[in-house]
């Protein structure tokens, strides 16, 4: 086989101990990249700061002017070396959509009282939760993963959704086990009951991990969009701002209607992106309209 590869990627390969001859022919590849090297050791990229990157960090900054040093969290090493293997390595594209949500604040207001008498706030998340849900069953690719070394596709037959909480410690990403199987009220109860233990660090290993999928809401801080990175091996991940009022045009009338912005980061390798439309469109149009999620 003729290998081709750069001399960087020859000279890291080499640094790694890893024969691109034998690595080429075990994946059947005659290209191969610094990313395939580190898929076969094991798919985690250079530690942040590591020796691999010291060219770019090792600076003097306090030369500049005073500095100060806070140490990383052991959680935000862990995230930070996640987030490099997986941007890395997944070719990542984000689609961008947004919803109408006009509905769902009529029932959340209209169900306030029952949500106050259930001890609960009946927030929009849980009819996010609940529409992506939906949308992970009818549309299977995204409820999938690839086998590592990235020939077999996973299907899953279960539909477990990652919330990511921003905490004091760093960022937490509970899991939501069978959502497909859960109903408005008891999404809004385990949302609430995950968030809180997190911020509190009292979320078991058991409750972390697994997902079919996460979804990261930035809605109560704000932001028009943004491109979440894939969670590994999950192969989409969505990414979710604060509403704003959009005006439609209705013939010569305008309409001011409050659209939430949506952003689905997706790994390429398996979802193209015309998968991802349809997969957003059917997620605005359970949106629109709620009720039909409940039937």
């Amino acid at each position: 086989m003729d290998l081709k590869a750069s001399p960087s990627t020859k000279s890291y390969a080499a640094n790694k101990g890893v024969d691109l001859e034998e690595l080429a022919r075990k994946t059947g590849r005659s290209t191969l990249g610094r990313e395939d090297v580190d898929a076969h050791l094991g798919g985690n990229a250079p530690a942040m700061g590591g020796p691999d990157q010291s060219r770019y960090w090792a600076v003097d900054h306090a030369a500049q002017g005073p500095v100060s040093e806070e140490p990383l969290s052991r959680m935000a090493k862990v995230a930070a070396a996640n987030l490099s293997a997986a941007h890395a390595l997944i070719p990542q594209v984000t689609h961008h959509d947004r919803a109408d949500i006009s509905a769902v604040d009529a029932l959340r207001k209209a169900w306030r009282a029952e949500a106050q008498a259930r001890g609960l706030k009946l927030t929009a998340l849980a009819f996010h939760v609940m529409a992506l849900a939906q949308c992970l069953r009818a549309f299977p690719r995204f409820n999938a993963s690839l086998s590592a070394d990235g020939e077999t596709l996973i299907l899953k037959d279960y539909v477990h959704i990652g919330i990511a909480v921003d905490t004091p410690h760093g960022l937490m990403v509970p899991v939501i086990r069978n959502a497909d199987r859960k109903g408005l009220w008891e999404l809004s109860a385990e949302i609430a009951d995950l968030a809180a233990r997190a911020q509190a660090r009292k979320i078991g290993p058991d409750e972390m991990g697994g997902a079919s999928m996460s979804i990261s809401n930035l809605g109560g801080i704000g932001g028009i969009g943004f491109s979440p990175i894939v969670n590994p091996p999950e192969l989409a991940i969505l990414g979710i701002t604060r509403t704003g009022t959009v005006t439609l045009w209705e013939g010569d009338t305008p309409r001011p209607v409050p659209m939430v912005p949506l952003d689905l980061s997706y790994d390429h390798r398996v979802i193209n992106g015309a998968d991802a439309a349809r997969f957003m469109a059917r997620y605005c149009q359970l949106l629109a309209d709620p009720r039909n999620m409940m039937v």
